[in-house]
């Protein structure tokens, strides 16, 4: 056991320290990690599988199905022009209006293709306005990671701490994503103050953008109204899953089916357009991580934790808070996240069972959600972006985006801290 414990760490380490050197594609250093670990008998095939979180998977693959028929209607360029006309053409309002957009779409889908939509949008109307989009796209990369803080479905921490606990959908928005709209003002009325009060713009120019027709971005009307349809019935699902008896994945999964159907889209498309590289990223961090749980490493680990907090429910929660802000402001949240669930697990008996330790993982959510805005690598829509405006000729530096993202980050984590500790600890 000894001998399967050190090569399961030595497997993790390297996996991990590849990750972060981000030179080799995520998913085939999962894959090499995972197949290594059999080859190597740390695991057998049977205990490999058993470490794979298909609710996950399953729910990731519906989500990349639907979102990738629903970007096809233009709606998320009508919502865009729509909140950008509703103020007038108001540089600084344009700015809060296209961050409410990107989180409250982000909370419902994807966040990387919600930027992925948005942020063309950005440079049209920071061109017509002749503004530097720079303050606006760095908005829109806080945004949507507040945002899809606020649901199961709307970043892929959620998902992961959702399936390996059994949280639902209402669980996240009731305990998690109340304190959003505070942690999205928070972020806000400093941007204000940093560029907000410099952005002037003549009359002239605000008709320019009043002059838009949002209509024009609707493609499909048809396919618009299958897809709301289909969106807002599996939502209500996600809303009464506890009711239902239902897996998350199980009720995206009838949505995409559904959807498919009904739209007549070729599956083929679709599927080639699901982002396969996350889900086998994903499949071989789950069997990388399962490895540790069945050498023992992380109950060991788990104790440990217990034994340095103490036993003590707030000093637990908090730092767990802010270990995960910091650390997934520099690495990938995802493996994190991941590591930490069965570690969270472990520390369940020494701290009253699995009921008792709910604001742990509200405390998890949080952090790995909110601290992926500290850096330019944090998460992944703050990459899409970068590389959207690099293309765009208007480059973000890796400081340059840290001097303002992770000051902003910390303040989202004291907000939450104080949320954390009034709600949960406080008693």
């Amino acid at each position: 056991m000894e001998t399967n414990l050190l090569i399961a760490l030595a497997v993790f380490v390297a996996v991990y320290a590849l990750l972060i050197w981000d030179k080799i594609n995520r998913a085939v250093v999962a894959l090499l990690g995972a197949s290594a670990l059999v080859l190597l008998g740390v695991l057998n095939q049977e205990a490999a599988v058993r470490g794979i979180d298909f609710n996950t998977l399953g729910l990731l693959i519906a989500m990349m199905a639907i979102v990738t028929i629903s970007q096809k209607t233009g709606m998320f360029q009508y919502l865009a022009i729509r909140a950008a006309k509703m103020v007038k053409g108001n540089p600084w309002w344009i700015l809060v209006a296209l961050s409410v957009v990107t989180a409250s779409v982000s909370a419902l889908l994807d966040n990387v293709t919600t930027v992925l939509l948005t942020v063309p949008i950005t440079f049209l109307l920071t061109d017509e306005l002749e503004l530097d989009p720079y303050p606006f796209l760095v908005a829109q990369v806080l945004s949507s990671n507040i945002g899809g803080t606020a649901t199961l479905i709307g970043d892929p921490p959620n998902i992961m701490i959702g399936s390996a606990v059994g949280l639902t959908f209402m669980d996240f928005v009731y305990n998690v994503g109340v304190i959003v709209p505070a942690v999205l003002a928070g972020t806000l009325i400093p941007m204000y103050f940093l560029y907000g009060k410099k952005m002037k713009v003549s009359d002239e120019l605000k008709r320019r953008i009043m002059a838009f027709n949002e209509n024009e971005a609707i493609t499909d009307k048809g396919l618009l109204a299958k897809c709301l349809i289909v969106l807002a019935i599996t939502i209500g699902a996600f809303i009464f899953q506890k009711p239902l008896h239902l897996e998350a994945a199980t009720i995206g999964l009838f949505g995409a089916a559904v959807l498919m159907l009904i739209a007549k889209e070729d599956v083929h498309h679709v599927m080639e357009k699901a982002e396969w590289t996350s889900i086998f990223f994903f499949l071989g961090l789950f069997v990388v991580v399962h490895s540790l749980v069945e050498v023992g490493l992380i109950g060991s680990l788990a104790q440990k934790t217990l034994d340095l907090t103490g036993g003590d429910m707030k000093v637990a929660g908090m730092t767990i808070l802010w270990v995960s802000a910091i650390a997934s402001a520099f690495i990938d949240n995802i493996p994190f996240v991941a590591t930490m669930i069965p570690l969270l697990k472990g520390m369940a008996p020494g701290l009253g069972g699995p009921d008792a330790i709910l604001p742990l993982w509200w405390a998890l959510s949080l952090g790995a959600c909110l601290g992926g805005n500290g850096t330019l690598i944090g998460a992944s829509a703050n990459v899409v972006v970068a590389g959207m405006a690099a293309k765009n000729g208007h480059p973000i530096s890796f400081m340059k985006f840290t001097y303002v993202a992770f000051p902003l980050m910390l303040i989202s984590i004291v907000i939450s801290t104080v949320y954390m500790w009034l709600r949960y600890f406080a008693g």
